[in-house]
């Protein structure tokens, strides 16, 4: 039987207007539906604005990006065919500034650094290897980090992306010797018990595509003692 794993109750909505969603999307939900059958968010989000705004018949959303399923944070949808393909652009030209939160098991070599890998994924495990030089089939990968806090067990690191890989930022910290809490399959020694990991989409920058004003989300962060502590 597809589980249900978001109503519209417990939808959190971080910003809304007559072209854009921005939702703070929980660990487990999917973005987009899947050969599990899951309900996935988008379709979450299109029975809130049917509901919000008494709309007949089918519901406009364009899925812009998506999240990890045991990732959690920011996801933006597009409500209108006109804004979709301008945040697409957006997203291609870099115009829209994400950054993340990760929880990591080990000090990283530097509080800060830049980390360029080549990341090959393997469909058969869905995993993302970081190499240091090119392979065939790889894809170059950059991202930015920076020690933002150091926990009693754990340290709190501020990422920011220069290309979207596929599980980037869990297989270039995994691959320093930093797998995030929780993240089994980059090297983490034990799951978290929702089957989350500690990488949150903490906050996204960019001029609204329709009405060219500057849009800054931070999305909170999920109830929970490690990232209580964070804020501590």
């Amino acid at each position: 039987m597809p589980k249900v794993l978001s109503n519209k109750s417990n939808l959190q909505v971080l910003f809304e207007d007559n072209h854009i969603i921005i939702v703070n999307k929980r660990a487990g939900d999917i973005v987009q539906g899947d050969k599990t059958g899951d309900t996935p968010l988008s379709d979450v989000v299109k029975e809130y604005i049917k509901d919000k705004y008494n709309k007949p018949g089918n519901v406009y959303l364009g899925t812009v990006h998506r999240l990890d399923r045991p990732t959690t944070g920011l996801v933006i949808f597009s409500k209108t065919s006109k804004a979709l393909p301008r945040l697409n652009k957006l997203f291609l030209s870099k115009e829209i500034k994400k950054t993340y939160w990760a929880i990591v098991k080990n000090e990283p070599p530097n509080t800060e650094d830049t980390l360029i890998h080549w990341l090959k994924k393997n469909p058969k495990n869905n995993k993302s290897y970081s190499h240091l030089k090119e392979v065939e089939g790889s894809k170059k990968a950059i991202l930015h980090y920076k020690t933002l806090k150091q926990l009693d067990n754990y340290y709190l690191l501020e990422v920011s992306l220069e290309t979207g890989r596929h599980h980037q930022i869990r297989s270039q910290l995994s691959s320093i010797g930093c797998p995030i809490k929780g993240d089994l399959k980059y090297g983490f020694d034990r799951s978290n018990k929702d089957a989350s990991i500690h990488l949150h989409a903490r906050q996204i920058e960019f001029i609204h595509p329709v009405k060219k004003e500057p849009v800054n989300i931070i999305a909170p962060l999920p109830k929970d003692p490690v990232w209580d502590a964070c804020m501590s």
